[in-house]
């Protein structure tokens, strides 16, 4: 509407000369109500002449009201308002626009990586499609994810190493894990399996986000947001085409991870020393797992997710619909660590399958046989090993995500929301 009523020659397009003029005109009208609003002509307004101005409108407030209207624009504590806070007060703005403002936010800062990156992909609006706004969130993200990933990577090997040597006679712990790692190969050995992990961020998210666009297409809906359970039929669904695309560098990940010092002098080495030693096939071990615990960790995630989003809403969000960053964090947090217990199990049956051919001496077994393998000599408990560090980096991998993603969006040029 504002484009229309801007654009004078009625050819549906708005030339800079028109948007000048519209713009001269919004000022104008501010400065006409300004001015009547402003009786003693002192270029500022107080509260006694704002609630004359309304009574003449025939609307009655008292003098406390007035005052909190005026504090709400004052913005220099003088009590009254000048020109300059009058025009810049965002009630004065178009008020429509704000409310797929604060439903960006919301979905925006959904855009956290823990490290598993399974989550649901964005959805993004046709405008940020056609302004080129999505590459920038993506790329923020991408950045956020590289950088928490690197934080917290000695946690990650500590849990990988904890999947896969941890045992009733072994009984790792993070301490006892970390120090083993440094005295086997010096501090840099934490970050063993992190380079790979980074590099894997970008064709999945690519990957992902082009999945995800086409799927939403294929199941119909031309809703700019989906309903809960399409999104997460078309999130999981590209979640499984991305992850089958990347999945050897997930291999080789582990298998960075899990070295020993000197054994492979780098990616490409390792990746070459597995395909002369056990073939291609080998790049795929652990697919099926992997595979299975998308979906639960998905689909549980999401409906963890809306489930506490909208019980907050209803409870605490009567004077806002925006949650702020900490109720967000909390639900994101929540969510994504019920996900993460659902297919905790699965991951790791996955990660030993992935690093069989590491292990001196042990059979090459099926899931489903690693699975019985696991509960007979270890009990259910055996099915979470390496937990704690896994959930010891889902705090500082989400806060450093979210402060690294809103600078680089900020940099980047993407309005923050």
């Amino acid at each position: 509407s504002a484009v229309k009523s801007a654009d004078n020659d009625l050819d549906g397009q708005m030339v800079f000369e028109e948007f000048v003029h519209y713009l001269q005109d919004q000022e104008k009208d501010l400065k006409l109500v300004f001015k009547n609003l402003d009786r003693r002509r002192a270029d500022k307004m107080d509260s006694k002449e704002i609630m004359q101005s309304l009574q003449d409108l025939g609307v009655h407030i008292s003098q406390q009201h007035a005052e909190k209207v005026l504090q709400s624009m004052d913005k220099n504590g003088t009590m009254t308002i000048d020109w300059n806070e009058w025009s810049n007060y965002p009630l004065l703005q178009p008020k429509e626009n704000n409310i797929p403002e604060i439903t960006l936010y919301w979905k925006h800062s959904t855009l956290f990586d823990v490290g598993d990156n399974l989550m649901v992909p964005d959805d993004f609006t046709t405008e940020e499609k056609l302004t080129g706004m999505w590459w920038r969130h993506l790329v923020a993200g991408g950045g956020a994810g590289a950088v928490s990933r690197t934080f917290t990577a000695p946690l990650d090997r500590l849990k990988v190493l904890m999947q896969v040597h941890g045992s009733r006679s072994n009984n790792m712990c993070i301490m006892s894990g970390l120090t083993q790692m440094i005295k086997e190969g010096g501090m840099r050995s934490l970050w063993r399996g992190n380079g790979i992990n980074i590099i894997k961020i970008a064709p999945e998210s690519a990957i992902k986000f082009m999945a995800y666009e086409q799927i939403k297409r294929l199941i119909g809906s031309d809703k700019e947001t989906l309903g809960i359970l399409e999104r997460f039929v078309a999130g999981s669904m590209a979640g499984v085409i991305a992850q089958s695309t990347i999945y050897p560098m997930e291999v080789l990940k582990t298998r960075l991870a899990l070295r020993k010092t000197g054994q492979y002098s780098g990616i490409s080495d390792c990746a070459k020393s597995i395909f002369r030693r056990e073939g291609l096939r080998a790049f795929y071990k652990g697919f099926i797992p992997n595979m299975m615990g998308i979906i639960p960790y998905a689909g549980i995630d999401l409906a963890v997710y809306e489930t506490l989003k909208n019980s907050w809403l209803e409870k605490y969000g009567a004077n806002s619909t925006d949650p702020g960053v900490l109720v967000l964090l909390g639900c994101g947090t929540v969510s994504s660590t019920c996900g993460q217990l659902s297919s905790y199990p699965l991951a790791l049956v996955r990660t030993r399958m992935q690093a069989q051919a590491m292990l001196e001496g042990s059979p090459q077994m099926t899931m489903s046989g690693l699975f019985k393998q696991i509960i007979q000599t270890e009990g259910a408990t055996g099915l979470y090993r390496g937990l704690a560090p896994n959930f010891l980096k889902v705090i500082p991998a989400v806060s450093i995500s979210y402060v690294v993603y809103e600078n680089l969006k900020m940099s980047l040029g993407v309005k923050s929301r």
